[in-house]
């Protein structure tokens, strides 16, 4: 007698109710191009919404990438978040106080580095979890959106404490962010809850 590996169940996201993935390889190669690119400008729009901050600005990125995560699953929303980045790399001023001649590779070992690379893990974590069902109840989602917002977190503070003293990358990389971090998080919730209540009531009067 064998045992096969356990594989959990997967739940359909908010964005694949709203557009299924089709079995044709080109509609579904469009369709995961049409959502990456979507997703990244929201993220290089988000990015240019900020309050100035001494090392790191105050921008409504995180809100979007836990967004993105929760919507498309993480593969989806890891693809997407990583062609931002590649953008970003490429040269590309979609990233915070980035005119194009300081864009680029060297704009990732800057204060901002770890938090760019959180929202690519936040939007993996986002997508496995709403994939397993977090996205649909409202404690769920909260603590969901609540680990979201960590990750990031952590993610930043790890790279500020490389740059600078662990004190200071705590006074200037978390403490400014904590209370629009439980805002972000409250609005990230409220719109999930309200994406579905439509996808809902939308579904059983079709």
């Amino acid at each position: 007698m064998s045992i096969g590996a356990t594989t959990l169940p997967s739940s359909p996201t908010l964005v694949g109710l709203l557009w299924p993935t089709r079995n044709e390889a080109g509609l579904a190669a469009l369709r995961a191009i049409v959502l990456m690119a979507v997703g990244s400008a929201l993220l290089t729009i988000s990015a240019k919404v900020q309050v100035p901050l001494p090392f790191v600005p105050m921008t409504m990125q995180t809100l979007v990438v836990l967004l993105i995560g929760a919507t498309y699953g993480w593969r989806l929303g890891g693809a997407t978040v990583a062609l931002y980045l590649l953008q970003g790399a490429l040269g590309m001023p979609v990233f915070a106080n980035t005119p194009p001649m300081i864009a680029g590779p060297a704009y990732f070992a800057g204060p901002t580095g770890g938090f760019l690379f959180g929202f690519l893990a936040a939007a993996l974590v986002m997508g496995f979890m709403a994939e397993r069902g977090w996205d649909r109840s409202l404690l769920r989602v909260a603590l969901m959106m609540t680990i979201g917002h960590a990750v990031i977190l952590f993610a930043g503070f790890c790279w500020l404490s490389v740059l600078l003293p662990v004190a200071k990358a705590w006074s200037v990389g978390i403490v400014p962010f904590i209370a629009a971090t439980f805002v972000k998080t409250a609005l990230a919730v409220a719109l999930m809850q309200a994406a579905w209540s439509i996808t809902r009531r939308g579904g059983k009067s079709a």
